[in-house]
């Protein structure tokens, strides 16, 4: 069953390619066009060179496990009965981390390093989000 009252991204027009890629199942990641940098969390302009001129890319999504930590209680309410929840900073192929959670996974299999692929769940009507799961 649906879980109605979890919180909803509200994409912005800077973000909104990211949650659309997101709803198609792909992960979709900006990158530089003066230096090359590949850009997240959505931005306006690049965090290496401040250029404005940046695209949307597809990427793979494959990545690995930077850090992680395990919740044994819920992080918010509106999270209970989702215990224990894996919550992790993926840093994808192309460099860039982001925060997560890790699905499909058991406690003892988690470690830094462990390589991830992308999970898309969509269980919310609105919106698709991004997980990761052991690759």
């Amino acid at each position: 069953m649906v879980d109605f009252t979890r919180p909803i991204p509200h994409p912005t027009p800077t973000s909104a390619p990211f949650w659309e890629g997101l709803n198609q199942q792909r992960v979709r990641l900006q990158r530089c066009n003066d230096c090359q940098n590949w850009v997240f969390y959505p931005r306006s302009h690049c965090d290496a060179c401040l250029s404005d001129d940046l695209t949307w890319h597809d990427v793979s999504g494959a990545g690995e496990i930077y850090s992680f930590t395990i919740a044994h209680r819920p992080t918010a309410p509106h999270f209970a009965g989702m215990e224990p929840q894996f919550i992790a900073v993926v840093e994808l192929a192309e460099g860039v981390r982001l925060n997560t959670l890790i699905v499909h996974a058991t406690a003892a299999q988690l470690r830094v390093g462990l390589p991830v692929k992308p999970v898309f769940d969509t269980s919310l009507i609105e919106q698709n989000l991004l997980y990761f799961e052991p690759a």
